[in-house]
This record gives structure tokens, sequence and C-alpha cells, in this order.
């Protein structure tokens, strides 16, 4: 086996649009996992939001691991330990809160399996709970709440919209924090130097791997980096425009079980 590591966004890739992996899918994976392969869950969501699908894929016996929050958090799937993960300074939560009200967008964190916000009823933090199954914990003050080691948060608004505070945040924090959208109304907020295609490389460096015995599958704009660095990258056919001009080859989207079809004609 060739590709003998395979890393997998989750939503818009491995999920189809009722955020599901279909049986199909689950065989497919079962039998890669069973010829050798180790599966990588690669996911702006928190690890809550991505050991049901470990689970699942049955990670936890074969051998695999999940990068949460875009790569802060790598987890060992045989044992859910924390392999390596990095956390915001304190002191950049209420600059980043500051932005976020000046620019009048929802802002939240997580905590447990909690989605930390002042305002639990914004339609995009109701889509955030849905995709993690995750309840919103109201907050009186973001400021003074979240006084814990943070690995992500999330601002939330219409897309056209976002792009521009996507641009003010990057223009305000520059070297300070990794900023960028996975979905055109979700700006995804890391501590600096984090992204898939970072942690990949850690884990595959822990494992003794090389890129080159990768592929990697990806839709969003936070996909980028790790399908370029993967050894095969792949883009599905529903991803952004600039994700399958980057990648490789595209493959069927996540609702033709995309992930699928990758695995018994590319890896296999």
């Amino acid at each position: 086996m060739h590709y003998r590591f395979l890393a997998l966004d989750l939503d818009g890739t491995l999920t189809n649009s009722r955020k599901v992996i279909t049986e199909g899918t689950k065989a497919v994976l079962k039998k890669y996992q069973e010829c050798g392969g180790t599966v990588i869950l690669a996911s702006g969501r928190p690890a809550y939001g991505i050991l049901p699908l470990a689970e699942t894929l049955e990670l936890h016996k074969y051998g695999g691991y999940i990068l949460a929050f875009n790569g802060g958090q790598i987890i060992n799937c045989k044992n859910r330990q924390v392999v390596w993960q990095k956390v915001m300074p304190t002191e950049v939560i209420a600059d980043l809160y500051k932005l976020a009200a000046d620019n009048q967008v929802t802002m939240v964190t997580y905590e447990n399996e909690n989605i930390i916000t002042e305002n639990p009823d914004d339609p995009y933090v109701l889509k955030e709970m849905a995709i993690n199954s995750m309840s919103a914990k109201r907050v009186d003050s973001f400021v003074k709440y979240v006084t814990f080691p943070v690995a992500k948060c999330l601002m939330t608004g219409d897309g056209e919209y976002l792009a521009g505070v996507e641009k003010r945040a990057k223009e305000t924090f520059r070297d300070r924090l990794s900023i960028f959208r996975s979905e055109p109304f979700f700006l995804e907020i890391m501590p600096e130097g984090i992204d898939k295609a970072e942690s990949l490389e850690r884990l595959l460096t822990r494992l003794g791997a090389y890129r080159e015995q990768m592929a990697a599958c990806g839709d969003g704009f936070n996909d980028m980096t790790m399908i370029e660095y993967a050894g095969l990258g792949i883009a599905m056919e529903n991803g952004q425009d600039c994700v399958k001009k980057a990648a490789d080859f595209i493959a069927p989207s996540n609702d033709k079980d995309g992930v699928a079809w990758v695995v018994e004609n590319k890896l296999l």
C-alpha cells in the first residue's frame, strides 16, 4: 500500500449533506484499515464533535487519529490521549472579542460538550450546534467567562460580510494567530502556526512517516494546505474552486460517496 495514511475532512467530504457517513463509505474505509491503512480525521470541529464519527469508523481498533480544531489538538484514538496541542495566549481573547463586537459578528469557543457564546440564538451558532451535536451555553460576558485554555474561537456571519471581517482580523493579528474560513459563514481563529498541514506533518514525523505516504481529501478553504501538502491531494466535486485548483485530482461529491471512490480507485 503506497498511501498508508488517509487524512479526511469531515463536513462536505466524509459526511454527506445530512452529516452522515454512508454505509458504503464505512465499508470501504474498514477495508482500507484492515489492509493496513491509517485514517486521520482532520476537522475544524472540536474533539467532542469528531469522536462519534471516529467510533463509527472504529479508529480506536485500527489505530487512527483525530486532528481537532484544524490541527490545534492531535488525539490518538486507541486511548483517547491528547498527544499534542497548542492553545491561544489568554490575553488575546479580549482583543478578539472587541474585534467581533466592533464588527457586529458572533464569537464562540468550546468547553467540553458546550459551545460558549453570548448569542446562542444566532442562526450560525445553531448550525454549529447541530454539526457537532453540542449544546450552547449562554454567558453574560464572554471575556470574563473564558479564562481557560482555548484552542479555537469561531466568528460567524453572512459570507460576503464575513470576508471583510476576515481581512480586518488578519491585518489586526498578523503573526499572532492563524485565521481563515472553513465555510463562508465560519471564520476560524487558532493559535499562530496552526493549520491542518502543519499538524499532519507533526503527526507523520512522530510516526516516522512521510507526506508522500499520505493522501488527503477535502472541500473547504481550511483544507487547502493539507491538500497541497499530501502526496496525493484530492478535492471533492462540491469543493471550493480554489481547493479544486490546488488538488491533484477531483473526486465525486460527498453526496456520491466520493471518499469511497477515492479509496477504491486510488488507494487500494
